[in-house]
């Protein structure tokens, strides 16, 4: 699998799916090969971010974080992006449950996997100081996301009937954006309990 594919992917649900499909990826090979890597992109950017420009991007960040409470913010947000693929799997696999049909956990978690590769790359935005800029471009990477999500339901999870692969995407698009969401209230409320035990010593 190839990041090439991804803008095929994005309006079909053959281009690049079926290369995928043929490859079988194994949830470690996925894991090490694709989440563990892209994973690391949205921490960096954000200590890059706090580095090169603080508050212009992030203005409730002032004062500016040390690099020991940069780094302790980035295995977080490294951590918890790894946790909420295997989570998003799980609930991929429910939600076909739902309707009838179980893919596995391997098909489900190829769809966990590649999903976000848009919010992933979306970070490198933060090259540029500026949070109107980012805002939009992250609001394209969920739009990217959710596309990836309704185009790979029926090639990867080999869901054959239309209707049940309309509300399986509807399904995994709204549960992923209140998991995704839950991840930004979860590592903010982590980052504030840094900050704050940094306070105290």
């Amino acid at each position: 699998m190839s990041l090439t594919h991804f803008p095929a992917m994005l309006i079909s649900e053959t281009e690049g799916w079926s290369d995928i499909e043929r490859s079988h990826p194994a949830a470690r090979a996925l894991f090490f090969g694709l989440v563990m890597p892209l994973s690391i992109i949205p921490p960096a950017m954000f200590a890059f971010a706090e580095l090169a420009y603080p508050g212009a991007i992030f203005p409730l960040s002032v004062p500016a974080m040390t690099g020991g409470e940069l780094l302790a913010s980035g295995i977080v947000l490294f951590a918890v992006q790894l946790a909420m693929v295997s989570f998003m799997a799980m609930l991929i696999q429910r939600m076909a449950i739902s309707q009838d049909h179980d893919p596995g956990y391997e098909k489900a978690y190829t769809l966990a996997a590649i999903a976000p590769v848009p919010l992933w790359l979306s970070s490198l935005a933060l090259l540029v100081p500026s949070l109107t800029v980012n805002l939009l471009i992250v609001a394209a990477a969920w739009v990217a996301s959710a596309a990836l999500i309704r185009h790979g339901v029926r090639p990867l999870l080999k869901v054959s009937d239309a209707r049940k692969a309309h509300t399986i995407s509807n399904l995994v698009t709204a549960s992923g954006v209140m998991a995704w969401v839950a991840l930004m209230i979860v590592s903010a409320a982590l980052l504030s309990v840094l900050k704050g035990l940094a306070a105290m010593f």
